[in-house]
């Protein structure tokens, strides 16, 4: 019941969205859909009955720029650290999101980058134009290093997209671990159970003397930082 309450005020400010869109697209203006984005994803645990316990925070220095790299248990995730994380994040997200009517429209305009995963040569596409995006407008973006929700609850192979953006951006990643929404809304739901759910923001891993050479060292450093908060 809660999730069908919360799918209804999602359709609603959907619909909110089109005039909003319709001002804002033209003249290339974000803010007032970030704004909607960001009540939205405030609401959506309280609706859902989700307790939250967050800690670390306060360790993220909101004039600077990260690759926030979590793990991926549920939907609830993405959602839950957009609320969090006091910045306004861009994320990297596949192609096929931004065909979603209206909602995609909405994620172009706020800067979110698509990915064709098909192809390498996509990929890199990509994370070349969300390089330039740290470096030029001093944006944040949350990667899922693992490429997808886990389908067991247990944290999975890194891809290495997300690691060449902060080596090529040189910008610190933030290690995030997520406890508690697998069993809330596991992969292949579509109903959320209430419950707890725990997030824990690590202290930045810094970038400085990796490159394409040693890359797999400093996945292994950023997963095990991960791994940490799941024990």
């Amino acid at each position: 019941m809660r999730t069908i309450v919360l799918l209804l005020i999602y359709i609603f400010l959907t619909i909110l969205l089109i005039p909003v869109l319709l001002f804002c697209y033209p003249i290339k203006f974000a803010q007032p859909i970030i704004l909607i984005g960001k009540w939205a994803l405030w609401a959506g645990p309280k609706i859902l009955g989700i307790r939250l316990d967050a800690s670390g925070i306060e360790r993220i220095d909101k004039r600077m720029s990260y690759v926030f790299m979590a793990n991926h248990l549920s939907l609830i995730d993405g959602p839950l650290l957009f609320m969090l994380i006091p910045q306004f994040v861009r994320v990297l997200l596949k192609k096929e999101a931004f065909r979603i009517p209206i909602i995609g429209l909405a994620m172009r305009q706020v800067d979110f980058v698509s990915v064709d995963r098909k192809g390498l040569k996509g990929g890199k596409k990509s994370i070349d134009r969300a390089t330039r995006m740290i470096k030029e407008k001093g944006f944040s973006f949350l990667i899922f290093p693992e490429g997808t929700r886990s389908r067991d609850g247990k944290l999975q192979p890194f891809k290495r997209g997300g690691f060449f953006l902060a080596v090529n951006s040189q910008v610190p990643i933030f290690p995030v671990s997520i406890k508690g929404t697998y069993a809330l809304m596991p992969k292949g739901s579509f109903f959320a159970k209430k419950g707890k759910v725990r997030v824990i923001f690590h202290s930045p891993v810094s970038v400085e003397g990796f490159d394409e050479s040693n890359l797999s060292r400093l996945i292994g450093k950023v997963r095990n930082v991960i791994q940490s908060g799941l024990d």
